[in-house]
């Protein structure tokens, strides 16, 4: 299969993972104004075969917080053990659970061949990446040369409700990133989404750090900020990576919005492909 794009933030949208989710499924609804449909893991599979795409699967966990059991990383690797062709996958941690979150680490590692940590959300999970406590955790995925990614900014999780359903804004701020990249400067880190209201914060940080790295999932491009295209058509057209957030946002409306950026053929390239291929080391 000759590989346009490779998405490097896709979630699950099979039944286990919909039950995972919660009541906040519908409150996610209601923000994005998309129900979230049911796609077994084959069909979503075939969509990307037919789009000519990878998939990078991510999975979240706030079980500490929330009290929600998590879809465990292991449907995650079995994904990607059966569709091999298509899909790479991230293993979830919660970062309050200490050992047990550092022995998973490994595990996604070792026994289940994943390629990175995260989507990690800070906003849900409650925590400042920068907090030393957690500083055991990065060191690990250095460690095992896995890179984490966090998401980062306006959180979909709670908004339009009373309190944003607990989740706190101040946790997602990119700046706090900044101090990981620069305390684990083997440790490569993807910014997702991005980063509004703190847009120049990530931006910034992916020029000064040769390790930190932004996605675009998450938002319909016809709303990127002017200094986001602008920087990801220019000095940062190595550090940015595609990324729909589906089922959030659909692929082909990402696509085509993006397309009406005016961004350089060759920085396009780059941006749907060439990047990630060179991030996660890909050889096709």
């Amino acid at each position: 299969m000759d590989i346009v794009g490779i998405d490097v933030h896709v979630h699950l949208s099979d039944e286990e993972s919909i039950k995972a989710v919660g009541a906040r499924a519908k409150q996610m609804e209601q923000y994005f104004r998309r129900k979230r449909p049911v796609v077994s893991i084959d069909e979503m599979a075939d969509q990307y075969r037919e789009r000519r795409m990878m998939a990078v699967l991510v999975n979240t966990r706030d079980d500490s917080v929330s009290g929600l059991t998590p879809v465990p990383n292991d449907h995650i690797a079995n994904a990607v053990k059966k569709h091999p062709d298509v899909f790479l996958g991230f293993g979830a941690i919660d970062p309050w659970q200490g050992k047990l979150a550092l022995q998973e680490i490994r595990r996604c590692k070792e026994e289940l061949g994943l390629h990175g940590i995260g989507e990690l959300n800070p906003a849900r999970q409650q925590f400042f990446p920068n907090d030393t406590r957690f500083y055991q955790l990065w060191e690990e995925a250095q460690k095992q040369g896995l890179p984490v990614m966090f998401h980062s900014g306006m959180a979909g999780a709670g908004a339009g409700t009373p309190g944003g359903m607990g989740n706190k804004l101040k946790y997602t701020q990119p700046i706090h990133l900044d101090d990981v990249a620069a305390d684990f400067p083997e440790l490569k880190i993807i910014c997702a989404h991005p980063s509004w209201p703190w847009t120049a914060e990530s931006l910034a940080i992916a020029q000064h750090k040769s390790n930190f790295f932004i996605d675009l999932s998450g938002w319909a491009p016809k709303y990127f900020p002017p200094e986001l295209v602008h920087h990801v058509n220019s000095l940062l057209q190595d550090k940015a990576m595609f990324g729909s957030d589906w089922p959030v946002l659909g692929v082909e409306r990402w696509v085509e919005e993006f397309d009406q950026l005016g961004i350089k053929p060759e920085v396009r390239k780059k941006i749907m492909l060439e990047n990630a291929k060179k991030f996660f080391g890909l050889d096709f």
